[in-house]
C-alpha cells in the first residue's frame, strides 16, 4: 500500500486483513495450504527436528548452526538468562502490584525497568550489532522474568537459571524448582519452536510499529506483550482448557457448543484469521498430546471432532478448524505447567519472533504512518461560548 502525495489515501478492509505493508525475509503463511515457514524452513518440521537454540540462531543470525556456532550461541544465551540487580530487586514489587494481572502484565514493567537497566539505547541510534546484542539480552531475560513472577505470586521464592540447561528445560526448572522429565521438557520445547513466529499478527506487527519509530528494543518489546495480552490474540489456551472443563463430559458437547454458537459466542481455540485449513501446530500438538495419552487427551479429541462438525453445520462455509491454543492447553496442562502460565508461556517463545522483526524492521527508517477516515459531524462547527 503506497501514499501517493500529502492528501492522497489508500482504503484498507477492516482489521487491514490481507494487506500488504512490508516485505520480510523471516517467514510466511500460507493460510490457504495449512502451512508456514521460518526463513524458508518448515516451522513444523523445525520443530520437529532442532532444538529451540538452533531456531534461535536462524531468525536472530539468519541461519541453522553448525556444531560450532550451536555451542557458542547455547552459551552466549545461557549467560543472558541472569538479571541485573535492578530488575531482580524489584521484581517481588511488581509482583505485588500486579497479583490480580499476572506475570504477563508484569512483564511488561519489567522490560522497561531492563530495558534501563541494561542501558538500552534508540534502534535509530546504534548500530546493528548493538541492536542484536539487545535482542538477546531482553529474549533471554523473559523467561527469567515471567518465572520468577509467578513464583512471587505463589508466594516461592524464585528460581535462579542454570546454564547447563537447554531453554526450555530451563524454563521449566526455573517455574517449578525441579529439573524436568526430558520427554516433557521436549515437548515443551517442540511447542516453543511452533510458535517463536507467525506473520504479521498483531503483536508482531505492534513491535514493528514502534521500532519504526526508532524506539529501543524494550519498548518494541513492551508493547508487543500489551497486544500479546488480549484474549483474541495470547490469551486463548488456557480458554480452551476452561472450555473443555466446562463441558465435562462427551454427552455434554454438543448442546454445550450449539448454545454458545446459537448465543453468539466464539469457542476458544477454534477458527482462525489466516487458516482456511487445519493450523499445522494444532496437528502437531495433537501428535504430542496423544504421545502422552490419557483421559484429558481422548476427551479433547473428542470434543475437537464434535465441535468441527457443529461449527460446519451451524456455520456453513465458514471452515473453522481447531488452532494453535487448543492443544497447547492440553499440552502445557499434560506438562504440568499452570493455566496462569500458559500465554506467558506462549510470550517466552515469541519474544524471539518480535525480536527479529524488530531488528529487520530498524533497518528501514520509514515511520509507519497510516491516516483514517474521519466520520464524525462536519467541520468546522462553531465553538461554544464557556460557560460562565
Amino acid at each position: 500500500m503506497s501514499i501517493a502525495g500529502a492528501d492522497a489515501t489508500v482504503d484498507a478492509p477492516r482489521g487491514l486483513a490481507g494487506v500488504i505493508v512490508t516485505e520480510t525475509e523471516l517467514g510466511d503463511v500460507r493460510g490457504g495450504e495449512g502451512f508456514y515457514h521460518y526463513r524458508q524452513y518448515s516451522a513444523v518440521e523445525l520443530a520437529q527436528s532442532r532444538s529451540f537454540e538452533d531456531v534461535w540462531h536462524l531468525m536472530i543470525r539468519g541461519s541453522l548452526p553448525d556444531a560450532a556456532q550451536r555451542a557458542a550461541f547455547v552459551a552466549e544465551t545461557a549467560a543472558l538468562r541472569h538479571l541485573p540487580d535492578a530488575v531482580r530487586d524489584a521484581l517481588p514489587g511488581i509482583a505485588r502490584a500486579g497479583a490480580r494481572s499476572g506475570p504477563l502484565a508484569g512483564l511488561r514493567t519489567a522490560l522497561s525497568l531492563l530495558g534501563a537497566a541494561a542501558d538500552f539505547q534508540p534502534l535509530y541510534d546504534i548500530d546493528p550489532r548493538q541492536r542484536g546484542a539487545d535482542a538477546l539480552t531482553a529474549s533471554a531475560a523473559v523467561p527469567t522474568v515471567l518465572t520468577a513472577l509467578y513464583r512471587i505470586g505463589q508466594g516461592l521464592a524464585p528460581v535462579e537459571p542454570r546454564d547447563d540447561l537447554p531453554y526450555a528445560a530451563n524454563y521449566l526448572y526455573m517455574l517449578t524448582g525441579e529439573e524436568p522429565d526430558p520427554a516433557r521438557a521436549r515437548a515443551v520445547e517442540r511447542y516453543l519452536i511452533s510458535t517463536i513466529d507467525h506473520g504479521f499478527n498483531a503483536s508482531t506487527f505492534t513491535a514493528r510499529v514502534i521500532a519504526s519509530t526508532g524506539a529501543d528494543l524494550a519498548a518494541c518489546l513492551a508493547g508487543a506483550v500489551g497486544a500479546l495480552s488480549g484474549p483474541l490474540h495470547g490469551g486463548a489456551p488456557s480458554r480452551a482448557l476452561d472450555a473443555l472443563d466446562a463441558i465435562g463430559s462427551p454427552d455434554r458437547i454438543d448442546a454445550w457448543i450449539r448454545e454458545r454458537v446459537r448465543s453468539g459466542e466464539r469457542i476458544m481455540g477454534f477458527g482462525h484469521p489466516v487458516y482456511r485449513t487445519e493450523d499445522p501446530r494444532s496437528r502437531m500438538l495433537r501428535d504430542i498430546a496423544r504421545g502422552f495419552g490419557g483421559p484429558l487427551v481422548d476427551f479433547a479429541v473428542q470434543v475437537e471432532e464434535r465441535v468441527e462438525a457443529l461449527l460446519a453445520e451451524l456455520k456453513p462455509g465458514r471452515e473453522l478448524h481447531t488452532n494453535v491454543e487448543f492443544y497447547a492447553g492440553v499440552v502445557m496442562e499434560l506438562c504440568g505447567l499452570p493455566r496462569e502460565m500458559f500465554t506467558p508461556t506462549f510470550c517466552a517463545a515469541r519474544v524471539i519472533g518480535w525480536s527479529a522483526n524488530i531488528l529487520e524492521q530498524a533497518d528501514d527508517s520509514k515511520i509507519i504512518r497510516p491516516a483514517a477516515r474521519y466520520v464524525g459531524p462536519p467541520p468546522p462547527q462553531p465553538v461554544p461560548a464557556a460557560l460562565n
